[in-house]
């Protein structure tokens, strides 16, 4: 068999970085994954002596440097890293180990990057916020994410993860937080198990350097998340939604970011074997495949009976079909983000007097200049919350002198900060206040006018409460001290645009294959945490990564009540009471896809105590060309009384995949159609007994009139309301057009021909390129020709991705082999790539193929062939090919 091998493009990333901005002008371009050169997991048959490995590799003359011991109950295997080897010698070394009779399959060693989440703020540990201790104090849990999950309502009957040891494989945790175990790890403790697998200097290429102590400081992801899951009493007066919760913790990136297949494959192995019963991890990467070994353990680790929450990924602007591995395990559950209603701010603090009455405390945002001590009254330019052109224009001639008072405007994007300013200061003004427009505030500079000594911002909220009352007539004197002189709070303001709805960065599915991923939506956009004591103690992050743990949390809660941690239990009752959401950048209130929120946002307490169980979490009627026309599921009532059900459907937005006249994906927002999908029901009411079931068929109907060489994704939900008050759904998508005739799977704009010495640019047909003969392949030629370079961009993801060497006006003295119809001497090295995502490749070579002989001096072809999907890779006719310019090699 042939061995799967994803290259790191071997001309360098920053060279990467270039060449994916320039072939599609990708702001946030994702790569393929890069691999670790020369570097291997290799796992072998049941039953085989996995000690006497190494023992087989010396036999056989293959000399590897052990990285990762990698036998587990359900992996036997290890990692290593070839020595003494180039990077085409070990292609073909690892060739031969995949022929090994123990050997059941061998993978490149893969990169991990961090998690792109955004950084919104990181905060003071002495920060505070009065509106939140009073949430605290209350004891009823209102904290934001909590409430749009129904975390609250559980949380007030008593639930809160005792007895559920949940373990998180991420960046590591800073126990030495007080809301998160204030310096104690170990048994007894809040963290009570886990380990540091890469230590504080692993980059995904050299050697780990484990510990058993997973303490961080330096990076701060691991301690956000967990905080989500189980922060304890602090003064920010948030709890995680699963404090009581047993955590564990696993370290899979250092201080310098970058982590590793095998690494993760480790993790999610020892958390399974120290008994957690979730894993939770928010890492991932482009992929669409559910063959990628991480994914693979993933699905087996479910399989055996522990759930697992992974991030979707957090690159939506990149559209359909981009699924991250490895929450594009089957099983796994994938977890898109929500934007949170309320967006947390951290501000300065000062305080303000009503009427002469006692201090209220406000929070405001440092201007420029900063503030000095002041104390005055308030005056405010309008009385109008809504004014959009607060001091555009000159004031009043009937303005009093401003210079005793702050100058309250609001926030306007019809003229500047410094033309309000200006505007104010004409008429004596020396510190101004702005109040925000939005959810969130600003810095405020207005240090050019140079009247003006002081200026700041605070929320909408503050600013409407303080225009209110002045419109009554009640005088508000505003207390200001510099920031260097007081303390810090968290204010939270409502985000009334989209606050409750799907984030825009939230990965799309479906897999390739057309599974339903992902399953189901947390809140993830703008999410106060925890963060480590050197960073700032606290932070807010947006990202899928903050969406994930939630649900493992929430997972937790749930099998507190329903007394079961079986993931597909979990995941049907999870799903089934999901709130679908409607689509954020739609004004008509259709309903978000479904490959962008799967069954919709997570509804706690009704998932935990539903009586109607499901037998699917979601339906995949796949494509026209494997069109599946009746599906099955059962309606399980486990209540004490007969329930009638009534079967009904809710369509969501159809969307394209491509736009009209282009063959690279469409960005996010896709174009979207009219037309949705029609079902039948074999009934449309259905009696269940008490603690029976009965089974349903639903037929669809895929939408006609729509361009199916666009690809198409329909969706909708299956509706299910029942007598006793139950409603559920389960999400179903299909594509009404053949994956299999994807249009234009390579780029033919960008798979060409390159010059080593100038890639991006084609290269002349019949160019000669004059190269050392290929003792080292590892060096790329220095001649003023350099080498010939394969550039290959690929529209849509691929099982086998294949690029030979063809030899051109063969006189006889090359030998050959002939490869689905072609007689080739070889491949560029590193080729055949199994299981690609939508990404691009910059190889090189030159003069030796993967076989590790050089071809003679002649004249050859770079014939790239792509396995369409569903596509049989025996053959021919099923790969779209590309012949690229022919080139002559000389030896130097």
């Amino acid at each position: 068999m042939r061995i799967q091998r994803v290259l790191l493009p071997l001309l360098g990333e920053a060279l990467i970085g270039i060449a994916s901005a320039a072939i599609h002008d990708l702001n946030d371009a994702v790569a393929a994954a890069p691999i670790v050169p020369g570097a291997y997991i290799v796992e072998l048959h049941d039953h085989q002596d996995a000690d006497s490995f190494y023992g087989d590799l010396a036999a056989a003359n293959v000399e590897a440097e052990r990285r990762l011991d990698l036998s587990y109950s359900l992996f036997k295997g290890y990692s290593f890293r070839l020595k003494n080897v180039s990077n085409d010698d070990a292609d073909v070394a690892a060739q031969k180990i995949s022929e090994m009779p123990k050997v059941r399959k061998v993978w490149p060693v893969r990169m991990r990057s961090l998690p792109k989440d955004e950084v919104v703020w990181v905060g003071d540990g002495a920060a505070a916020s009065l509106a939140l201790k009073r949430r605290q104090e209350s004891a009823e849990d209102t904290f934001s994410p909590h409430v749009l999950t129904q975390v609250d309502k559980l949380r007030e009957e008593g639930f809160t993860g005792t007895g559920v040891r949940i373990g998180i494989i991420d960046t590591g945790i800073d126990y030495k937080h007080p809301a998160l175990g204030n310096g104690c790890f170990g048994p007894g403790c809040l963290f009570s198990y886990g380990s540091d697998l890469v230590g504080d200097d692993y980059n995904g290429l050299n050697l780990p350097a484990p510990d058993p102590d997973p303490y961080d400081n330096c990076e701060g992801h691991g301690t956000h998340v967990a905080g989500i899951i189980a922060a304890q009493v602090n003064e920010l007066g948030f709890l995680g939604a699963a404090p009581d919760a047993t955590m564990g913790m696993y370290r899979v990136f250092s201080c310098v970011g970058g982590s590793s297949d095998d690494i993760l494959i480790a993790a999610f192995n020892q958390a399974y074997e120290d008994g957690s019963d979730i894993i939770t991890a928010s890492v991932g990467g482009p992929s669409g495949w559910t063959e990628d070994p991480w994914a693979v353990v993933v699905q087996r680790i479910v399989e055996a009976g522990v759930p697992c929450t992974v991030s979707a990924g957090n690159e939506g602007s990149n559209g359909l079909f981009f699924a991250s591995t490895a929450a594009n395990g089957k099983g796994v559950a994938a977890v898109a983000s929500i934007d949170n209603t309320e967006i947390p701010n951290l501000l300065i603090s000062a305080s303000f007097s009503v009427d002469n009455s006692s201090e209220e405390v406000f929070g405001w945002e440092l201007g420029n200049p900063a503030y000095t001590n002041v104390s005055l009254p308030l005056w405010a330019v309008s009385n109008n919350t809504e004014a959009e052109d607060d001091a555009c224009d000159s004031l009043p001639e009937d303005t009093p002198d401003l210079s005793g008072y702050i100058v309250l405007m609001r926030q306007t994007s019809n003229c500047a900060f410094y033309q309000q300013a200006q505007n104010v200061a004409d008429k004596g003004a020396k510190n101004i206040m702005f109040y925000s427009n939005s959810p969130t505030t600003a810095q405020v500079y207005v240090a050019y006018v140079p009247e003006i000594l002081g200026a700041g911002m605070v929320t909408a909220t503050q600013g409407t409460e303080w225009i209110s009352l002045l419109n009554e007539g009640k005088p508000v004197v505003l207390h200001v001290t510099d920031e260097d002189h007081t303390s810090k709070l968290v204010e939270s303001s409502p985000d009334t645009q989209y606050g409750g709805l799907v984030s825009a960065f939230t990965t799309w599915g479906p897999t390739w294959e057309v599974d339903v991923k992902p399953q189901f939506a947390a809140p993830g956009g703008n999410i106060l945490s925890t963060y480590p004591l050197d960073l700032g103690g606290y932070a807010v992050l947006s990202g899928t990564s903050m969406a994930c743990p939630l649900t493992a949390a929430i997972y937790a809660l749930i099998s507190q009540v329903r007394g079961t941690l079986d993931p597909s239990i979990l995941e049907r009752v999870v799903s089934s009471t999901a709130s679908p959401k409607v689509w954020a950048e739609d004004a008509s209130g259709r309903l978000a896809p479904v490959p962008q929120q799967g069954g919709g946002l997570v509804q706690a307490f009704d998932a935990a105590y539903m009586t109607t169980i499901l037998s699917v979490a979601s339906i995949s009627f796949n494509d026209t060309a494997n069109f599946i026309p009746s599906a099955n599921f059962s309606i399980q009532n486990l209540g004490p009384d007969d329930v009638t059900y009534e079967l009904g459907h809710v369509a969501a937005i159809t969307m394209y995949t491509f736009e009209k006249g282009e063959i690279y994906p469409a960005y996010y927002p896709n174009p979207t159609a009219d037309a949705s999908a029609t079902l039948e029901f074999s009934d449309s009411k259905v009696t269940v007994p008490a603690g029976g079931s009965v089974d349903v068929t639903v037929m669809p109907t895929p939408p006609s009139g729509l361009d199916e060489t666009l690809l198409p994704v329909y969706s909708g939900y299956i509706t299910i309301n029942g007598t006793n008050g139950d409603s559920l759904s389960i999400p179903y998508l299909g594509v009404a057009g053949s994956m299999y005739s994807a249009p234009k799977m390579l780029d033919p704009d960008w798979t060409f021909l390159g010059n080593s010495s100038n890639p991006l640019n084609p290269a002349p047909e019949n160019i000669t390129f004059v190269v050392p003969f290929p003792a080292n392949p590892t060096d790329i030629p220095s001649t003023r020709t350099g080498s010939p370079v394969a550039v290959i961009q690929l529209n849509v993801g691929t099982r086998l991705l294949r690029c030979d060497v063809v030899p051109l006006d063969n006189s006889g003295n090359v030998t050959t082999t002939e490869v689905l119809g072609v007689q080739t001497v070889g491949s560029v090295p590193n080729y055949p790539i199994e299981y690609s995502p939508r990404t691009y490749y910059i190889s090189w070579f030159n003069g030796m193929p993967d076989n590790g002989v050089a071809v003679p001096e002649g004249r050859y072809q770079f014939l790239v062939r792509v396995l369409r999907i569903f596509g049989d890779p025996e053959k021919e006719g099923d790969y779209e090919s590309l012949a690229m310019a022919p080139f002559n090699i000389v030896y130097s």
